[in-house]
Order: structure tokens, then C-alpha cells, then sequence
């Protein structure tokens, strides 16, 4: 089973506000939903056409268990707290067994 990877470039950060109120809620249900921290933020290099942007990348055992925390309750709340304040490149992607 291959497992799965969120991987968020964002591109702005307009209210700091809200993406704090979201990273209180998202944590907690990335970790439930089996989720692993593996990059949050931290220095960037960007080549081609790339964005030096803060990216965050979440680790699960599985694709499936990736699509399944993105639409559990306890992420949905975490994306009304996130609303506008971020614009930010969002995708589930399937790794290589």
C-alpha cells in the first residue's frame, strides 16, 4: 500500500490570525487521522519556476488514510477557522511503494 502526503505551498499569508487558529485545530486532527509532521515551514530553495514559499508536508500510511483525515469533522473545523487568511496550494498525492 502506498502511502499518502499533503503537501501545502502557501503562497500568502494575509491574516497570521487565522492560520494560528487553524494550526491549533489542524494538528490535533492530522495526528488523529494518523498524520506525520514531516515539514513545516522551515528554509526553502526554489528552481524552475518554483516559489521560495512555506510549505508543509504531512506523512500518512496510506493515500486513503490521507483523503479520509482532509474530510474528517475535526479538519473541516480547522478549515472554517483557516478561511480567507491564507491562499495556499493544497494537494493529497499518492507516494512510490
Amino acid at each position: 500500500m502506498s502511502k499518502g502526503y499533503w503537501v501545502s505551498a502557501y503562497r500568502t499569508i494575509s491574516d497570521p490570525e487565522k492560520l494560528a487558529a487553524y494550526n491549533k485545530l489542524a494538528g490535533p486532527a492530522v495526528a488523529a487521522g494518523g498524520g506525520r509532521l514531516l515539514v513545516r515551514g522551515g528554509r526553502v530553495v526554489a528552481h524552475d519556476a518554483g516559489f521560495a514559499q512555506r510549505t508543509v508536508l504531512i506523512e500518512f500510511d496510506s493515500f486513503e488514510q490521507a483523503v479520509a483525515a482532509h474530510e474528517s469533522a475535526a479538519y473541516q473545523e480547522a478549515l472554517v477557522a483557516l478561511s480567507d487568511g491564507v491562499e495556499r496550494d493544497f494537494r493529497i498525492v499518492e507516494g512510490i511503494d
